[in-house]
């Protein structure tokens, strides 16, 4: 990198960076349970409107994942990954990547997940980086949202 190249690959990156918090209003060892733990996952991952057709995970460092899910118009979306740190109930760090029709990935990102508690309630903060754009960043926000969304509706049903 040529110097006084800095500032701006610091703006690039922190624009092609996304992050979310959100605090829910239940323990951060449900919280992580929930996110972690496939017979939960279930019933409230993905965007309003997906349903998960496929969720296989083993939730260790070095473990993988894989999942699918199903859009409203009948389209099959696949992303797998790699666990980078698992820190019950603190912390989950993992790659994402989705998958072309083949299998083989697309261009992968790093999400890091913390889990902090606040009076009984926990502070979940999502970050995923580094996107190949700021559209793609701002598609996941929409997804992330409404996921994050549905897992507030299924901790309160608990």
């Amino acid at each position: 990198m040529a110097p006084g190249n800095s500032a701006s690959s610091d703006h690039e990156i922190e624009e092609r960076t996304l992050i979310l918090s959100r605090v829910f209003d239940a323990p951060r060892a449900l919280v992580f349970k929930v996110w972690t733990q496939p017979e939960h996952l279930a019933r409230w991952w993905g965007p309003r409107g997906y349903s998960l057709i496929a969720y296989k995970a083993d939730v260790r460092v070095g473990g993988t994942y894989r999942f699918g899910t199903r859009s409203p118009e009948g389209t099959e979306h696949w992303a797998h990954g790699t666990y980078r740190d698992v820190t019950p109930p603190e912390r989950l760090t993992f790659t994402h990547a989705w998958e072309h029709p083949d299998g083989s990935p697309k261009h992968e990102t790093l999400v890091t997940i913390t889990f902090a508690e606040q009076g009984g309630q926990t502070k979940l903060t999502l970050k995923q980086t580094l996107f190949e754009s700021v559209t793609s960043r701002d598609l996941h926000r929409g997804g992330w949202t409404s996921t994050l969304d549905l897992l507030e509706e299924y901790l309160a049903a608990l």
